[in-house]
């Protein structure tokens, strides 16, 4: 805090310096967005041209915004479908995003996204670090955030590609 002052918490989790490196698409001429802008089936403003991983904002499907997530494995699925159109398949990119980490013995995953929200349906005990948390906005669920609960959040997942495909 810049006044000096303490902020009590029982977890703090930050995330620092996360900032693609646009130099190179930008000399290029590529339509950038806090990141380079990407069709959905991953090709740039720029015919022929595709961007995956970290770098790429791509439109979700599933929440109707555009989305840049650091994660190696969203970088590895999208690298394949990038791959596949870039041989000329024309398959959209529509894997829910999602992350994990693990901290000593607390294991957090987030699957889905959401920006804005104006629910949290809270299942379990935040403070025993055993807890789903689902972000909702109109009723519809758009992310579930987890503490040790590895399962519900797959099935969560799954759950969310249903809905989408549905």
């Amino acid at each position: 805090m810049q006044s000096g002052g303490t902020l009590e918490a029982d977890l703090v989790v930050a995330g620092i310096g996360v900032r693609p490196r646009v130099a190179l698409a930008e000399a290029a001429g590529l339509q950038l967005d806090r990141g380079v802008s990407v069709s959905a089936c991953l090709e740039t403003s720029a015919p022929g041209v595709y961007a995956a991983g970290d770098i790429a904002r791509w439109p979700s499907p599933f929440s109707d915004v555009t989305l840049r997530v650091e994660h190696w494995v969203v970088a590895e699925r999208q690298g394949q479908c990038a791959a596949e159109n870039m041989l000329g398949a024309k398959t959209p990119f529509t894997a829910i995003p999602f992350f994990w980490s693990q901290h000593y013995d607390k294991r957090i995953n987030y699957v889905g996204h959401a920006e804005g929200w104006d629910d949290i349906a809270v299942e379990g005990e935040i403070r025993s670090g055993d807890c789903l948390l689902r972000f909702k906005r109109n009723g519809r669920t758009l992310a579930i955030a987890s503490l040790n609960r590895d399962l519900e959040s797959l099935e969560a997942e799954l759950a969310l590609e249903h809905e989408q495909t549905a």
